[in-house]
């Protein structure tokens, strides 16, 4: 755990970090085969390890900050983040949430065992538990906490299939990639930053960077299985 808080602070100063997060490699494909619930779950059926759009920008790709201690104010959240279960599918598929609560939501008439696990090494080793929560019923949430920063992994315990990611930062300085792969992340403190970039096929890499005052730094940060 961190030994330090995050500090909202005026950043009158900051920089722009933007740029792209590429995969060049071949996109494979997994089988998904439903065994049961298979009303709600939907048949047989194939799907890209990584969406890969347009120049090869990776989809869906997380990028954030490491160790920022003070800078920018946390965008405005009305209520807890959700992560819902529908058609067997979980809902969104990749989000980052600052610490603390996260709603996990069973939209389906079957059961869903969710489980989220730890990684380690930027996403590559995922197998400490940070719950595991039986909802049998539709409709039904439970409310947990996640008080420590990191990735977790999400399946579900009664449909193997399902996969999902969460992000857990403690500092608002992410964002998550567009169809094209592309990313910004604004008023940034001047001084050396680490950025991290991540998608659950390839795992992560870090760049170490600069920025300096009112800058527009452009990043490309390539991802490799």
């Amino acid at each position: 755990m961190p030994a330090y808080a995050y500090k909202e602070v005026s950043v009158s100063d900051g920089g722009i970090i933007t740029g792209k997060v590429v995969f060049k490699g071949r996109v494979p494909k997994r089988t998904i085969i439903p065994t049961k619930d298979k009303s709600v779950c939907g048949g047989m059926r194939k799907e890209p390890k990584i969406l890969v759009g347009k120049n090869k920008g990776v989809q869906e790709g997380i990028v954030y900050l490491k160790k920022v201690k003070q800078g920018k104010a946390w965008p405005a959240q009305e209520s807890a983040p959700v992560l819902d279960q529908k058609n067997c599918r979980f809902s969104p598929n990749v989000q980052i949430i600052r610490k603390g609560d996260l709603e996990i939501l069973n939209s389906d008439p079957v059961l869903h065992n969710t489980h989220g696990y730890l990684c380690k090494k930027l996403g590559k080793q995922c197998k400490r538990t940070v719950f595991n929560l039986a909802l049998p019923n539709q409709g039904q949430t439970i409310k947990k906490k996640l008080k420590r920063a990191g990735t977790v992994k999400v399946d579900c315990d009664a449909h193997g299939w399902m996969l999902g990611w969460v992000q857990v930062v403690d500092n608002p300085y992410y964002a998550i990639t567009d169809n094209d792969g592309a990313f910004t992340i604004t008023e940034v403190p001047p001084g050396k930053h680490t950025l991290v970039a991540f998608q659950g096929y390839t795992g992560g890499v870090e760049i170490p960077l600069t920025v300096k005052a009112g800058q527009r730094l452009e990043v490309e940060a390539q991802l490799k299985k």
